[in-house]
């Protein structure tokens, strides 16, 4: 079965930006950038915001490394996922740790809950202490983040998602065609209602969204209406919540596609307590088979990720990187499984 790509954007690798570089951008002289930066009191707030715009822009960071050396390593590999509780990333996160055990790395973690801000506030410390190599969650980052990361020339694994683009390293499973084989597993099961519940809308969700209405087009039953985004943390209680939502504008749903599995649990909670019968009434899935999915009672259709090895194969591609290899290719796919069970 054909399934249409979805676009990635391409980040290529220049140069460290320097403070003559932000000096020359900002029109000031170096020294009037370097105390603006180490002590903003000292300059005007006009000028520290010219500067500020400037590097954010230029994506400068300044490098407070002992190691000057090209060839000196700090044998640190910084990472950055979006949660430290969801047990999608805990996955990933034991997988880096086996890849890396026993290699003389060590581990920084940072939690970027799900803020580009976040993001851009970590990777500024981390490339600071001249990290090794970085792995990233996901394939869009702000334009701040994609200045750093370029400019740094740092060896960077994306992960969670595969990209398009033939030099960017990434490891992960394409969120869009997900989202495409689950909505065609419900039509081939005969449900054409189908509507779709989401939360946290980090860019996996919309990927997953995406493949969604695209399986619905191709069989002429997309109907916005029936799709509920909201950006809240994910949880049970909220899709328990979402599908009061979409029961009360398309009342005639015969199925529901929740972007994970934790909306799906609160769905089918919310539907026993209504009388609503799964699947005779409505078909609930899900995404990521998550371990209490194959126990829920019904069980739940859903979309096993492989969170571990993409965590393993990350940190191993990253290695290799570091080493001087050329990966080819520079995206891998590991796929996913549809787990087709009682809830469909």
């Amino acid at each position: 079965m054909h399934i249409p790509s979805s676009p990635t954007a391409n980040n290529r690798a220049r140069r460290r930006t320097t403070l003559e570089d932000i000096a020359r951008h900002a029109g000031v002289s170096a020294m009037t950038v370097s105390r603006a930066l180490s002590n903003p009191d000292a300059v005007s707030e006009a000028l520290r915001t010219k500067i500020e715009q400037s590097v954010r822009k230029l994506g400068y960071f300044p490098n407070r490394s002992a190691r000057t050396l090209a060839s000196a390593r700090s044998h640190v590999i910084a990472v950055l996922i979006p949660s430290l509780s969801n047990v999608v990333f805990t996955d990933v996160l034991a997988g880096i740790q086996d890849a890396l055990s026993g290699s003389g790395y060590q581990v920084l973690i940072g939690n970027t809950r799900y803020s580009d801000e976040e993001e851009e506030t970590l990777l500024n410390i981390y490339l600071q202490s001249n990290p090794d190599g970085l792995l990233l969650t996901g394939l869009k980052q702000s334009e701040s983040v994609q200045n750093m990361l370029a400019t740094s020339g740092l060896p960077t694994v994306s992960m969670m998602d595969v990209s398009d683009d033939p030099v960017r390293l990434s490891v992960g499973l394409s969120q869009y065609a997900g989202g495409y084989t689950m909505t065609r597993h419900l039509l081939d099961k005969g449900y054409r209602r189908i509507g779709f519940i989401a939360a946290q809308l980090d860019e996996r969700t919309y990927k997953r969204a995406d493949g969604y209405r695209q399986a619905l087009h191709d069989a002429g039953l997309h109907y916005p209406h029936r799709e509920v985004f909201v950006p809240e943390p994910s949880s049970i209680a909220l899709g328990a919540e979402l599908v009061g939502r979409l029961l009360a504008v398309a009342p005639d749903c015969d199925a529901v596609f929740c972007c994970n599995d934790d909306l799906a649990y609160g769905v089918i909670f919310q539907c026993q307590r209504r009388g609503i019968a799964i699947p005779g009434q409505l078909a609930v899935c899900g995404f990521n088979d998550l371990p209490a999915s194959a126990w829920m009672n019904p069980s739940v259709t859903t979309i096993a990720t492989p969170r571990y090895r993409i965590g393993y194969d990350a940190a191993m591609l990253l290695r290799r990187v570091i080493d001087g290899e050329t990966p080819i290719p520079a995206g891998v796919d590991l796929g996913f499984t549809l787990m087709a069970r009682e809830s469909t």
